[in-house]
């Protein structure tokens, strides 16, 4: 059910040159699914080395053929999502019909760059002189060095992978050691599409002399990570010093808005299913719940019901509706901030424990009358934990949804137009999502704002974070 680990690089499979393996758990058993090779420095230059000849060859490579490789690459994802999504089971932990989604959602991003990859249009700037055109165009910016998170393995690389490609960069990838399964043969898939060797290459390491030794390269050109806000503080810093173009998808605190009109029901429904998706482990998870005092008792009511119906198992149980979070330092993690609250007087409304001794099960978790000071209201809590908190009015929720230094992701729920188009306006988010759920679409942007990041992937954005502008300025002789 799992595949073989390894590296890729310059077109080959390899385990490496080194002797240090990670060993890959599973996250609902704590059985060991795999030993990973950890590139070494040779390794890594090796894969930089590649990347500068790969470069050289893609960004050569017409915009149409580029599209028809990436076209493929879809074609194989969706004939290979079953085994894509066992991997990610099995060493991240989430349900097996989640990591079906995310696996199958891989191929339409890979199919929005090939098209969007054909239309990175320049322009022609009137001159003012008639012997001067003047135009601007749009080239690869060179090698990436990208790197990517656990909680959505597949999700973050093929982003990466597939903007950096359709823009005609090659790039060197770190995907996460502890679920990387699913990544590999999502890179299968483009190995076996036609992608030359040197244009992709796949690396695993110890995170921090991975990071150092891509980013101080005078190959790489371009850093695209995503993970926490601190880790990207460290990595942003280290790209400036070398001058090299950022695009940072960090951590979020997102607010969830119910205002007094709103479908109470509906509301709650929505919440329930995405504060628990992937057992909360979500950068654009709700997790400040802002509930208007006339609708609080029913919202309330309604999402502890939801909470508790949820079915707590391993993945590829069919019932299972949340999985195990992804490794122990989560479990502290979320049980740590779940006492700090009680002991600032929080009161526990449903969950608020772990489940069993075996795997990092935690039960789905509701609080309410939780103090401003407690920490979970601070601290991105990327888990199953959900605050509930009372408000008055429009302008009270707004400043306390704006309070946060981050800025990724925001929700609200109302029946009032004038209502919806002033919280668009007035809340402090790179996206905001209103009445539904409508983030992380192929065709939108993502991406947040202060300390959630900046730049984007996916839409236009995404394909634009690969490339340059030139301008030329020529008279004809």
């Amino acid at each position: 059910m799992y595949t073989d680990l390894a590296l890729y690089i310059d077109g080959q499979w390899t385990h490496g040159s080194g002797a240090e393996r990670f060993t890959v758990l599973n996250p609902a058993t704590g059985e060991t699914v795999g030993q990973l090779p950890l590139a070494t420095a040779a390794d890594l230059d090796l894969a930089l080395a590649a990347a500068d000849r790969g470069f050289r060859l893609w960004s050569a490579t017409s915009a149409y053929e580029r599209s028809k490789i990436l076209r493929k690459a879809a074609e194989l994802v969706r004939e290979r999502v079953a085994s894509m999504a066992r991997c990610m089971t099995l060493d991240q932990g989430k349900p097996l019909a989640e990591a079906t989604m995310e696996s199958a959602s891989a191929a339409d991003h890979i199919e929005w760059y090939a098209e969007e990859g054909r239309r990175a249009y320049g322009r022609i700037v009137p001159s003012r002189s008639p012997a001067v055109r003047q135009l601007v165009v749009r080239e690869p910016v060179g090698p990436v060095a990208a790197f990517t998170p656990w909680n959505f393995p597949i999700n973050q690389s093929v982003r990466k992978i597939a903007g950096a490609l359709a823009a005609g960069c090659s790039i060197v990838i770190k995907a996460p050691e502890e679920a990387p399964g699913s990544v590999i043969e999502l890179v299968r898939c483009f190995h076996d599409a036609g992608v030359p060797a040197g244009v992709l290459n796949l690396v695993f390491g110890v995170p921090a002399q991975v990071s150092e030794h891509l980013i101080k390269s005078p190959v790489i050109r371009k850093i695209s990570f995503t993970g926490s806000t601190a880790v990207g503080r460290q990595l942003g810093a280290l790209a400036a010093t070398h001058l090299k173009l950022t695009t940072m998808e960090l951590g979020g605190h997102a607010p969830f808005i119910v205002c007094a009109d709103a479908d109470v029901q509906a509301a709650a429904a929505l919440a329930a299913g995405l504060k628990f998706r992937n057992a909360g482990q979500v950068c654009a998870s709700p997790s400040r719940f802002f509930i208007h005092n006339d609708v609080y008792d029913e919202f309330a009511q309604r999402f502890i019901e939801l909470s508790k119906a949820i079915k707590v198992g391993v993945g590829f149980e069919a019932a299972s509706q949340m999985g195990p979070l992804a490794n122990s330092r989560r479990l502290d993690a979320v049980a740590e901030l779940v006492q700090d609250a009680r002991d600032k007087g929080a009161r526990v409304l449903s969950g608020g424990a772990r489940i069993g001794n075996v795997g990092n099960f935690f039960e789905p978790t509701v609080l309410g009358d939780v103090p401003a000071q407690a920490r979970l209201l601070t601290e991105e809590p990327f888990g199953p934990v959900a605050p509930l908190l009372r408000f008055d009015s429009l302008d009270d929720v707004i400043e306390r949804a704006n309070s946060l230094e981050y800025g990724l992701a925001a929700f609200a729920f109302t029946a009032s137009l004038k209502t919806a188009t002033e919280l668009g306006n007035r809340l402090h988010s790179g996206m905001i999502s209103i009445n539904h759920f409508g983030l992380a679409l192929p065709e939108t942007p993502f991406g947040g704002m202060r300390d959630s990041g900046h730049g984007s992937e996916g839409g236009t954005e995404g394909l634009e974070a690969y490339l340059v502008t030139k301008f030329i300025s020529q008279i004809g002789v």
